[in-house]
């Protein structure tokens, strides 16, 4: 694969949130409510041109939580969403959800969300910086929150959202090596997308997409 970081095959390290906190901010990029400013990325990485024929636009400001627990060897925290939810059914995706009117901030939004559908306590989080704003066909505007996750707390799922947790080490996923580039019809266009399986997981789409986003924010230089 000739993409961009590609040949870079440099794993997570212990150093991996003295990089992070280097690389990434806690500034809301204009774009989160304004699509005609600049600073946006996502699904049209890899089908620009697709956004035009397909008529799509991603009008609805979301954010999502990006875990990633401070064990000896770091994990990123992953769901899998119920069968029945109106969006991405049963996906493996962050937690993560519209940004509600009465969120102070999209990291605000991101740790509710979290809570609501893991009970991952915010106690237990410190919100490093944002990726890019993620644009996705299915008209969501995401802003991605990397955080640390200390090893000590307590999940209760949300039966209702969420079937399962687990952890992926974050290693792998920020291994290029890993990061499958595939294609599929959609809405009868072809559309291309990220995929990182991991043992008996599929991690794809929108999901891997950020994950794709964090190695190049964090790792690739």
């Amino acid at each position: 694969m000739n993409d961009r970081g590609a040949t870079l095959q440099r794993p997570a390290t212990e150093s991996f949130f003295d990089r992070a906190r280097a690389r990434l901010k806690l500034e809301v990029p204009p774009a989160l409510t304004d699509p005609a400013a600049a600073g946006a990325r996502g699904d049209l990485d890899l089908n620009p041109d697709m956004w035009v024929k397909a008529g799509v636009k991603a009008t609805k400001p979301a954010a999502v939580l990006v875990p990633v627990i401070d064990r000896s060897e770091p994990t990123v925290l992953l769901t899998l969403r119920t069968s029945d939810l109106a969006s991405h059914a049963g996906q493996v995706a962050f937690p993560g959800g519209k940004i509600d009117p009465t969120d102070e901030s999209p990291v605000a939004a991101a740790l509710r969300e979290a809570r609501e559908e893991t009970g991952l306590a915010p106690t237990v989080v410190e919100p490093i910086g944002y990726l890019d704003l993620y644009l996705t066909f299915s008209g969501f505007r995401i802003l991605p929150t990397v955080a640390r996750v200390t090893p000590e707390f307590t999940l209760t799922l949300n039966p209702r959202e969420v079937v399962e947790t687990f952890e992926v080490p974050l290693k792998f996923l920020m291994t290029p090596g890993n990061h499958q580039r595939k294609t599929r019809d959609w809405n009868g266009l072809e559309r291309d997308y990220y995929a990182i399986p991991f043992e008996n997981r599929y991690i794809w789409g929108i999901t891997a997409g950020i994950l794709r986003n964090l190695y190049d924010r964090v790792y690739a230089e």
